[in-house]
């Protein structure tokens, strides 16, 4: 039986844990193989052992503007080509924003928000050129929701949401798709900022997601038709409102 992403090349960026990680293990499952892009050099070095030649690990540091104008060249060194990139690395501040320190704030952002559109930008004119191409950028259920305990790290995914929104329109001229996944709170060591009783809270009431399950709605972005984009998916766990 043909695997769905069989002969595909993937690029996913924070795939040394998380969402990112279980992206990429989804997409190898689906015959794919991934450069897995990370500044973990011992974690992409574990993964390499256990999976082999199914992922080219590429040790980046995307908050540093050399490394990170360097990712698409490299992994087009290693891979020969990109067919899918999935713009998953990210991080969090949470919190009152007046408690915020303005420093993490410059790199939330910038992670979050200016590296996307760099590596999206560096990876377009590649995909273009090939007529085909697929984008998947991370984004998150507070990029929908004015989510009051998070106003900076929703602004963020505000960003990117439009940025994903109005790129889309301007690339699937050229056989290009780019679509957003936003989940609700997902276990990851993301909410390691979160209050202590706000993230047991959510576990005992099953209010988050797996990795895995938004990995498994990424797939499914991924193997529509060519004639139809997945631009946005929003889900959430179904006792997220309690």
């Amino acid at each position: 039986m043909t695997k769905k992403l069989e002969n595909k090349i993937a690029v996913v960026t924070g795939s040394a844990s998380g969402i990112g990680l279980a992206s990429a293990e989804a997409m190898i499952a689906e015959g794919a193989r991934v450069v897995m892009v990370d500044r973990d050099r011992s974690a992409l070095e574990r993964l390499r052992s256990q999976h082999g030649d199914a992922i080219l690990p590429l040790v980046i540091d995307l908050l540093d503007p050399a490394d990170c104008a360097s990712l698409v060249p490299k992994a087009l060194d290693l891979a020969g080509r990109i067919d899918i990139f999935h713009s998953n690395a990210g991080t969090y501040v949470g919190g009152e924003l007046v408690d915020n320190d303005t420093a993490s704030i410059d790199r939330m952002l910038n992670l979050n928000v200016n590296v996307v559109m760099k590596n999206v930008h560096d990876v377009l004119p590649h995909m273009i050129e090939n007529g085909s191409g697929d984008i998947i950028v991370t984004s998150s259920l507070a990029g929908h929701y004015p989510t009051p305990w998070e106003p900076v790290y929703a602004s963020s995914k505000w960003a990117i949401n439009c940025f994903v929104q109005t790129t889309r329109r301007q690339v699937f001229k050229h056989g290009v798709r780019v679509g957003a996944i936003s989940p609700g709170p997902v276990s990851t060591a993301l909410l390691s900022d979160w209050p202590q009783e706000k993230l047991q809270e959510a576990k005992a009431s099953g209010s988050l997601l797996d990795p895995s399950e938004v990995a498994e709605v990424i797939i499914f972005m991924l193997t529509r038709k060519r004639g139809m984009t997945i631009r946005d998916v929003v889900m959430m766990p179904t006792n997220f409102d309690l």
